[in-house]
């Protein structure tokens, strides 16, 4: 029996932090009998101020895996918690951010200090080394890693990466660091057929509401759209300020453009939300992997985004549209040549989408990052 410990910021029932809770949930749902994890993580939802009902301190079995809901303000929580997993030997210790205080950095101090026990240790910066990750509070992040990154030198990490490009962000800020390259997720069962576009193209916004996700560019280029569009935003409201911009944006469309905020959506409806939209558009300034992209895909959605995502082979592939440049025109021009196509055109963008997606899953490795460290018969390490 392999012991994994993990810890993560957000998993399941929460469903705000989108991607990652999804990664992890693949992630055990795909390990075998013989590879037992206990998962740290947090005891409520991203910017939730109040925590999961009957959680907070507890851990839950789901499957043969222990789920345990933190709360890491509690100090008696952490002692209790420590407690208990330094009375196990782990062969994996999983940490899933660069830069949290409370799953990343303490874990890693606790293991170099022998408080909590692993033959490897395994770090996923979960696309935060990313040129456009990095700009945003740079100079916070720029300090931080002045003191972080000797710490990690003494430790040696093997480092998750997602894509061949996020190993590049990895080496590029850690000069010889140990590099392994699985992928995320294989992604969701496409549906059959895709759902018919109607006479006004219809495209939706859906992701957290922040600088990273660069909704304000959706709503630029849309101000300099001419044809009649429908516009709905989906997402947590991560970034009040931010919000605010886009708001201010909205209040100047023109009235060909109706633009509406429709609030969060439910992970297991995401797929169907998708169905209902002739373009999924989202000028990321980063994505580790994009869960968001392949459920899109999956529905039969293209996706408009930029190339600042591990998805741009299946956009060109047929899957929609990948754009170098991050302005208002070069989008609008994009976004008015979707709008002009008829009905029918749309419907066929929409299938040719969902063929890109399933060409795409045909070719996924079905192995775990887990099983590839613990070496469980896998001999293919990148």
């Amino acid at each position: 029996m392999s012991r994994v410990l993990i810890f993560v910021g957000a998993f399941e029932p929460g469903f705000k932090a989108g991607g990652p809770i999804k990664s992890m949930v693949e992630l055990l749902d795909g390990l075998p009998p013989s590879v037992q994890v206990t998962l740290v993580t947090g005891d409520r939802d991203l910017g939730d101020s109040v925590a999961y009902p009957g959680l907070s301190g507890c851990s839950v079995l789901r499957g043969h895996h222990l789920i345990h809901y933190l709360n890491w303000r509690d100090p008696r929580q952490w002692v209790q918690l420590l407690r208990n997993l330094r009375r196990t030997r782990f062969d994996l210790l999983y940490v899933n951010s660069l830069w949290s205080p409370q799953f990343t950095v303490l874990p890693v101090v606790l293991r170099l200090f022998g408080q909590l026990t692993s033959r490897e240790l395994l770090l996923a910066p979960r696309g935060e080394l990313s040129p456009g990750a990095l700009s945003v509070k740079g100079d916070k992040k720029r300090r931080f890693l002045r003191v972080w990154r000797p710490l990690l030198r003494k430790v040696d990490p093997m480092w998750h990466a997602s894509t061949t490009k996020e190993q590049c962000d990895i080496t590029d800020a850690f000069p010889g660091a140990r590099t392994v390259v699985v992928g995320d997720s294989r992604g969701n069962e496409p549906i059959k057929t895709p759902t018919a576009a109607g006479a006004t193209a219809r495209f939706v916004f859906l992701s957290r509401i922040c600088e990273m996700k660069n909704l304000a560019l959706v709503l630029e280029a849309a101000q300099l759209l001419t044809s009649e569009v429908d516009l709905d935003v989906f997402g947590p409201i991560e970034d009040n300020f931010y919000w605010d911009a886009c708001l201010r944006l909205i209040d100047q469309m023109p009235s060909n453009l109706r633009v509406a905020y429709r609030g969060m959506v439910r992970p297991e409806v995401v797929q169907t939300t998708f169905t209902e939209y002739d373009a999924f558009v989202l000028p990321t300034l980063g994505e580790n992997f994009g869960h968001v992209i392949g459920e899109s895909l999956s529905a039969g959605c293209p996706v408009v985004c930029s190339q600042n995502s591990p998805w741009t082979a299946v956009l060109q592939d047929g899957g929609g549209a990948a754009l170098a440049r991050l302005d208002a025109r070069t989008w609008a021009v994009e976004l008015g040549r979707l709008a002009a196509l008829s009905p029918a055109e749309r419907t066929a963008g929409k299938q040719a989408a969902l063929d890109a997606y399933r060409r795409w899953r045909e070719v996924q490795p079905p192995t775990t990052v887990v099983e590839l460290v613990l070496d469980l018969g896998v001999s293919d390490v990148a």
